[in-house]
């Protein structure tokens, strides 16, 4: 179905969210596909561009193009132009795609289908595609095996910035979801965390167009970032091992000390340790059920 024009005053079905900053190359490729790929979506659907205080052509070329864009007025980050692209529409099915050319707006097609029985559906790229740098591909992996683990679940894609998210769910969150980057590591997360139906779909990964603006330094917000959500929802994913690797290592040295006959206080302060952290988990945990207990009920 063809996209809503910019002044149509029809709720849509469906908001696709650009995110763009200095992305003047990309943009209007980027605009083009979307329309040719949503025609084929049986739904009402619109596209925003959220200029995200660019200093070249990008608004304007998006609005030479007839769609809706949205301006601020300084490069606040990535998340914080997804989060005001999101508090500006009211469709119950959001998407997200980067502006560079690096995700295929055919695939949204088969995300919208996978919505049918999902709160989130994610275009997951392989990791060894020729696409994706040879230096990044082994941060890519960590990240996704660690994130994985502490959801408790396989996770293909942690930060794909191609999917379609249920708008009621995502504005729950939206407090929650940094400015930065880490928003799409968040939001997965949350959805996860929270028991969420996530699928993913497996896409291609293109050549981008421009420079890429993620740097070597945001792999450690990235990481900072997967503690700090689990531990909002699941902190005993953080706290058991951890109280269970200082108990092991009370256990060994114990057992030295008992090899040696000399026992000492260092393995009686690692056992009252690991009780203290697994005690400290225990109450996060409780917190973290009463707070989601108390936001269920509002």
């Amino acid at each position: 179905m063809a996209t809503l024009p910019q002044t149509a005053a029809v709720v849509p079905d469906l908001t696709v969210i650009i995110p763009a900053y200095n992305e003047e190359a990309g943009i209007v490729p980027t605009v083009n596909e979307l329309r040719a790929a949503l025609a084929g979506v049986p739904l009402r659907s619109e596209l925003l561009v959220v200029d995200d205080g660019s200093t070249d052509g990008t608004a304007a070329a998006a609005e030479a193009l007839g769609v809706r864009v949205i301006r601020l007025p300084n490069n606040e980050g990535y998340g914080a132009a997804i989060k005001a692209g999101i508090r500006a529409v009211p469709a119950d099915l959001i998407a997200i795609i980067d502006a560079d050319g690096t995700y295929p707006p055919a695939a949204l097609a088969k995300l919208v289908h996978a919505m049918a029985d999902a709160d989130m559906a994610v275009g997951a790229r392989d990791i060894q595609g020729r696409n994706i740098s040879f230096f990044r591909r082994p941060a890519k992996w960590f990240l996704n095996w660690l994130a994985g683990y502490l959801a408790g679940r396989k996770i293909p894609d942690v930060n794909s910035g191609l999917r379609v998210m249920r708008g009621s769910l995502v504005r729950q969150f939206l407090p929650l979801l940094p400015a930065g980057f880490s928003f799409t590591t968040t939001i997965t997360l949350s959805m996860l965390c929270t028991g969420r139906r996530v699928h993913y779909v497996p896409i291609e990964y293109r050549a981008r167009v421009g420079h890429s603006k993620i740097r070597p330094v945001h792999f450690t917000a990235f990481l900072v970032l997967v503690l700090r959500t689990v531990m909002l929802f699941n902190p005993l994913k953080v706290f058991l091992p951890l109280g269970g690797l200082v108990f092991l290592v009370g256990m060994g040295k114990l057992v030295q000390d008992l090899v040696l006959k000399n026992l000492s206080e260092t393995a009686v302060m690692a056992f009252l340790s690991a009780l203290v952290i697994w005690s400290l988990g225990l109450l996060a945990d409780m917190v973290a059920r009463t707070q989601l207990l108390r936001n269920g009920s509002n």
